[in-house]
């Protein structure tokens, strides 16, 4: 099983659309928790009592589930299932921006969550946002009991396209073309003041430590792939594959 976690504003709607199309109703989309809309003590309390729930259901049919949950709930799951943990990570100040932009541009008054319409209808600036505690070290939070290296797969969603490919190839079987999906700022990066990206990454250094790991860890995965590909190639080229060939 496939155990998908959509850290907000990480290319995750994008990437729940291609798992639709190739899971079907084989995906579980667990969207009902909205972790960072409750106390951090109540949060973490569900995570490890669902994930002693979920270790004794049978999940009948479903081969991947996706969603915004802590990963902590389905850790368990491990346990008497082959489960693999991936996620997708983006620079922590481009995510903040991010995660401010769409929360005011997709406001709901009926059915957003308390934070949500805390932050809208008190009209919080960018700055109070951004700097809050409530959203303070994102991933950190996200990621409570389960280490970085628990993942199988960390996706960069600055190299969406590149990373997609080796994810649909390794973890899909298949080679799909990456979606677009709830695209906001289309450029490289928001356009903020450099001393406000400077402060931005001081508050939220929690996360921009994870985030350096999870590229470190891209960064190995890329040269064991190239390091496998280049002995293939060798050994293709190598006489005694050239003269087995031959006798073949």
């Amino acid at each position: 099983m496939l155990i998908s976690v959509h850290l907000p504003k990480t290319a995750g709607s994008s990437l729940l659309s291609s798992l639709e199309d190739h899971f079907g109703s084989k995906l579980l989309r667990d969207y009902e928790d909205f972790p960072i809309n409750k106390p951090v003590y109540e949060r973490n309390r569900y995570a490890f009592q669902a994930s002693l729930d979920n270790a004794e259901k049978n999940f009948d049919g479903i081969e991947c589930i996706h969603g915004h949950f802590l990963p902590a709930k389905y850790l368990l799951l491990s346990n008497r299932r082959n489960v693999e943990f991936v996620t997708w990570m983006r620079d922590p100040v481009e995510r903040v921006l991010s995660h401010y932009y769409f929360w005011r541009r997709e406001y709901n008054p009926e059915n957003s969550p308390p934070l949500h319409k805390k932050i809208v209808e008190e009209d919080w600036s960018l700055e109070r946002f951004c700097f809050s505690e409530e959203l303070k070290d994102f991933y950190t939070q996200f990621l409570f009991a389960f280490p970085l290296e628990y993942f199988s797969f960390i996706g960069i969603t600055e190299h969406y396209d590149e990373d997609f490919a080796f994810f649909s190839q390794h973890y899909l079987g298949t080679s799909l073309p990456p979606k677009r999906v709830n695209i906001g700022f289309e450029g490289k990066r928001y356009p903020i003041d450099e001393h406000m990206r400077w402060e931005l990454k001081v508050f939220h250094s929690r996360d921009v430590r994870l985030y350096e790991r999870a590229l470190e860890m891209r960064k190995q995965r890329i040269s064991k792939v190239e390091k496998a590909a280049h002995r293939l190639g060798k050994w293709l080229r190598s006489p005694w594959k050239r003269h087995r060939s031959d006798r073949e």
